[in-house]
């Protein structure tokens, strides 16, 4: 099961720990290396970036995020944690269950998980998908206040 914490991250499966918002680039690979194959990744704006499959699903972490234009403020250590998932299991249970407040977000209709939430997401959480379900969940870092 991986499970997403409000305000800290991602728990792994298993004894794979915990994905922290804020920890650095090392300890968040190593983490996830225990359960799955990391890839270098890419994203505008971010120091570094990484990916890994695991059970039909796509884990994207990245972090020190800076904005050069000045638009968004700027993020020390892992800034954005996502899992997508495949688009052709969309209908059914997720092999790894996904959960969020103790609810299954994937595999379910997306008026039904939404009904289960109610309007208890955090700010920082982003939830997406096709209409009927859910595709993509990500949590992101609270940003950096800006320096005086």
């Amino acid at each position: 099961m991986l499970e997403f914490l409000p305000e800290v991250g991602l728990r792994l499966p298993g004894r794979a720990g915990t994905l922290r918002l804020g920890m650095d680039e090392r300890t968040a690979r190593w983490a996830v290396a225990t359960v799955a194959d990391v890839r270098d990744g890419w994203v505008c704006g971010a120091r570094w970036a990484f990916s890994a499959q695991y059970r039909g699903l796509t884990l994207e972490a990245y972090g020190d995020a800076t904005d050069r234009r000045g638009r968004h403020q700027d993020a020390r250590g892992l800034a954005c944690i996502g899992l997508t998932r495949a688009p052709y299991t969309l209908a059914g249970p997720s092999a790894c269950p996904v959960v969020l407040l103790g609810i299954d977000l994937f595999g379910y209709p997306t008026a039904e998980v939404s009904d289960a939430l109610g309007d208890s997401l955090p700010s920082t959480l982003r939830l997406s998908g096709d209409g009927n379900y859910l595709t993509a969940v990500s949590i992101h870092a609270e940003p950096v206040p800006a320096e005086s």
